[in-house]
Protein backbone atom coordinates (compact mmCIF):
# COMPACT_ATOMS: atom_id res chain seq x y z
CA UNK A 1 0.00 0.00 0.00
CA UNK A 2 3.05 2.33 0.86
CA UNK A 3 4.74 1.74 -2.45
CA UNK A 4 1.18 2.55 -3.99
CA UNK A 5 0.62 5.70 -2.00
CA UNK A 6 3.91 7.11 -3.01
CA UNK A 7 3.23 6.38 -6.64
CA UNK A 8 -0.05 8.22 -6.24
CA UNK A 9 0.22 11.65 -7.62
CA UNK A 10 1.53 14.45 -5.46
CA UNK A 11 -1.47 16.36 -3.11
CA UNK A 12 -3.81 13.54 -4.04
CA UNK A 13 -5.80 13.09 -0.02
CA UNK A 14 -5.72 9.55 1.04
CA UNK A 15 -8.69 8.36 3.17
CA UNK A 16 -8.16 4.87 5.00
CA UNK A 17 -11.09 2.91 5.34
CA UNK A 18 -10.96 2.33 9.42
CA UNK A 19 -13.58 -0.39 8.49
CA UNK A 20 -11.33 -2.31 6.53
CA UNK A 21 -8.15 -2.21 9.03
CA UNK A 22 -10.29 -3.08 12.17
CA UNK A 23 -11.38 -6.12 9.97
CA UNK A 24 -7.36 -7.56 8.83
CA UNK A 25 -7.20 -10.89 9.65
CA UNK A 26 -3.49 -10.40 10.38
CA UNK A 27 -4.16 -8.53 13.22
CA UNK A 28 -7.37 -10.43 14.07
CA UNK A 29 -8.16 -14.11 14.61
CA UNK A 30 -11.46 -13.84 13.82
CA UNK A 31 -11.79 -9.94 11.97
CA UNK A 32 -15.75 -10.14 11.48
CA UNK A 33 -16.40 -10.98 15.05
CA UNK A 34 -16.92 -8.85 18.55
CA UNK A 35 -14.07 -10.55 20.10
CA UNK A 36 -12.46 -8.67 23.27
CA UNK A 37 -9.86 -11.54 22.99
CA UNK A 38 -8.22 -9.54 20.52
CA UNK A 39 -7.01 -7.33 23.07
CA UNK A 40 -6.43 -9.71 25.99
CA UNK A 41 -3.06 -11.40 26.34
CA UNK A 42 -3.07 -15.35 28.09
CA UNK A 43 -3.59 -13.93 31.60
CA UNK A 44 -6.43 -11.93 30.52
CA UNK A 45 -4.72 -8.60 30.68
CA UNK A 46 -4.90 -5.95 28.18
CA UNK A 47 -2.63 -5.74 24.96
CA UNK A 48 -2.11 -3.06 22.59
CA UNK A 49 -3.35 -4.36 19.14
CA UNK A 50 -1.40 -2.52 16.71
CA UNK A 51 -4.51 -3.20 14.12
CA UNK A 52 -6.97 -1.27 15.93
CA UNK A 53 -7.50 2.52 15.97
CA UNK A 54 -10.21 4.11 17.18
CA UNK A 55 -11.07 7.63 16.35
CA UNK A 56 -8.02 8.46 14.81
CA UNK A 57 -4.21 8.03 14.68
CA UNK A 58 -2.75 9.28 17.54
CA UNK A 59 -1.48 13.09 17.82
CA UNK A 60 2.47 12.37 17.76
CA UNK A 61 3.28 15.52 20.36
CA UNK A 62 0.68 13.64 23.30
CA UNK A 63 3.98 12.03 24.65
CA UNK A 64 5.69 16.04 25.13
CA UNK A 65 2.16 16.87 26.18
CA UNK A 66 2.02 14.73 28.79
CA UNK A 67 5.87 15.77 29.81
CA UNK A 68 5.42 19.36 29.19
CA UNK A 69 2.24 19.15 32.08
CA UNK A 70 4.50 16.66 34.45
CA UNK A 71 7.13 19.21 34.74
CA UNK A 72 4.53 22.24 34.70
CA UNK A 73 2.26 20.80 37.45
CA UNK A 74 5.26 19.50 39.29
CA UNK A 75 7.35 22.79 39.42
CA UNK A 76 3.74 24.46 40.47
CA UNK A 77 3.60 22.61 43.58
CA UNK A 78 7.31 22.25 44.40
CA UNK A 79 7.47 25.97 44.55
CA UNK A 80 3.76 27.05 45.41
CA UNK A 81 1.99 26.26 48.82
CA UNK A 82 -1.94 25.72 47.76
CA UNK A 83 -4.07 26.50 50.24
CA UNK A 84 -8.10 27.67 50.66
CA UNK A 85 -9.87 29.28 52.63
CA UNK A 86 -13.19 26.21 52.58
CA UNK A 87 -12.40 22.51 53.68
CA UNK A 88 -12.60 19.95 50.84
CA UNK A 89 -14.80 16.81 51.50
CA UNK A 90 -14.52 13.79 48.70
CA UNK A 91 -18.58 14.89 48.15
CA UNK A 92 -17.97 18.37 47.16
CA UNK A 93 -14.86 17.42 44.90
CA UNK A 94 -16.71 15.39 42.28
CA UNK A 95 -17.90 17.06 39.04
CA UNK A 96 -21.38 17.73 38.34
CA UNK A 97 -23.32 16.44 36.15
CA UNK A 98 -25.12 18.71 33.85
CA UNK A 99 -26.53 16.60 31.20
CA UNK A 100 -24.33 17.19 28.36
CA UNK A 101 -20.89 17.62 30.30
CA UNK A 102 -19.15 16.94 33.87
CA UNK A 103 -18.14 20.50 35.27
CA UNK A 104 -16.03 20.85 37.65
CA UNK A 105 -16.89 23.14 40.91
CA UNK A 106 -15.34 26.44 40.84
CA UNK A 107 -12.87 26.78 44.48
CA UNK A 108 -11.03 29.66 45.12
CA UNK A 109 -7.30 28.62 45.51
CA UNK A 110 -4.04 30.90 47.11
CA UNK A 111 -0.48 29.97 46.15
CA UNK A 112 1.65 31.15 48.49
CA UNK A 113 5.30 30.75 47.41
CA UNK A 114 7.31 28.19 49.38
Amino acid sequence: MLARMQEDIQGTDVYPLLCSVHRDPKKFATPNKFNPQHFLDSNGCFKKNEGFMPFSAVCVGEALARMELFLFLTTTLQNFKLTSKTKFMDEDIEPRLTGFANVPIFYEMSFIPR
